[in-house]
C-alpha cells in the first residue's frame, strides 16, 4: 500500500473550507474519499479500480460527480 497517495491532515484543514455542507446523514471520512478521488484521477483509473482503502469505488465516483457540478473542484 506503500503507492497509494493520501492526503494529510493539514492539506484537508486546508481545502476544508470548500467542501459543501453535509445534510441530513454525515459523510464519510473526507480524507479518504478525495485521497481516492485524486488517485484515480492521477493515475487515469477507472473508478472501479480504485483501491479497496479509499473505499467503495461508488461512493468515490458519486462524491466527484456531486461535488463537480457544484464547482468544488474549480
Amino acid at each position: 500500500m506503500a503507492d497509494l497517495f493520501w492526503l494529510t491532515r493539514a492539506q484537508i484543514r486546508r481545502i476544508a473550507p470548500y467542501f459543501p455542507l453535509s445534510h441530513g446523514v454525515p459523510r464519510v471520512d473526507d480524507q479518504r474519499v478525495v485521497s481516492g478521488i485524486l488517485h484515480v484521477i492521477r493515475n487515469g483509473l477507472r473508478w472501479r479500480d480504485a483501491p479497496a482503502a479509499y473505499g467503495p469505488h461508488k461512493t468515490l465516483y458519486n462524491r466527484f460527480v456531486r461535488w463537480s457540478r457544484l464547482g468544488v473542484f474549480n
